[in-house]
């Protein structure tokens, strides 16, 4: 993954997904539903519940799933559920915060040598492409995340994400490709642009390579590029206008 340089494949993610959250499936791989109780397979039990309660959550609700619904998903008794998490929030909670060290990761791994608009467009391909593979994933993390249930080390994850984002646009700052204006709020400018995208995107209403988000992701940097400085403007074109003038 490190050093690439194209956009993030279905096959990045779900390696990605992996590395950090190495008890999660495969992103991609949705759960059979049945109605029958699976064999134990200690390998597996907690991977299929994590993805039943994140395909559920995502789709009916939080607090619309129930456990049975969640076990009956992953083909296990209801009891298996609490073999693994204490609770259905702490399960909540675990997946929320793998999902957000994904996307997290995403933006650590952008190039520090490039400029800070490739890899800002960078990131935000690269989350589309999250969501549009694996839509449960951006649903949680970006587009309606459960905000009143997350507990504080969903709460951290989530801001060591921004703050991660929020270093991107620092830099654009220090290298004059942000306008000015503290670096926090232009983060949260981009980021309420990006999710429209992201929603959009989640929902199957735009496909990732379609036109639409990449013509967001430009409208989000333009939101918090420097103004060009044109010939008029600038301190040589104010010169170069008063000779004219003589």
């Amino acid at each position: 993954m490190r050093g690439r340089t194209g956009p993030l494949t279905p096959r990045d993610t779900g390696e990605l997904y992996l590395r950090v959250m190495p008890h999660t499936p495969k992103p991609f791989a949705p759960v059979e539903t049945t109605s029958k109780p699976r064999r134990r397979d200690p390998k597996n039990t907690r991977e299929r519940l994590v993805r039943a309660a994140l395909d559920l959550f995502t789709t009916k609700g939080y607090h619309a799933s129930t456990t049975p619904q969640v076990a009956r998903r992953a083909g296990v008794a209801e009891g298996t559920i609490y073999r693994h998490f204490t609770s259905k929030e702490q399960l909540l909670n675990e997946i929320y915060r793998g999902a957000v060290r994904m996307f997290t990761l995403i933006v650590e791994q952008t190039p520090a040598r490039s400029s800070c608009r490739d890899r800002m467009t960078d990131i935000a391909d690269q989350w589309c492409e999250v969501a549009s593979q694996d839509p449960p994933l951006a649903k949680l993390v970006l587009v309606s995340p459960p905000t009143g249930l997350l507990d504080e080390k969903s709460r951290e994850a989530y801001e060591q994400m921004r703050v991660q984002l929020e270093k991107v646009v620092a830099s654009g700052k220090a290298s004059n490709e942000i306008r000015p204006g503290p670096a926090y709020l232009w983060t949260d400018v981009w980021l309420q642009l990006i999710r429209l995208m992201l929603e959009r995107v989640a929902a199957q209403e735009w496909a990732a390579q379609h036109s639409a988000p990449r013509q967001v992701t430009e409208a989000a940097w333009d939101a918090i590029a420097a103004p060009a400085r044109s010939a008029e403007t600038s301190p040589q074109g104010s010169e170069a206008g008063l000779r004219v003038g003589r």
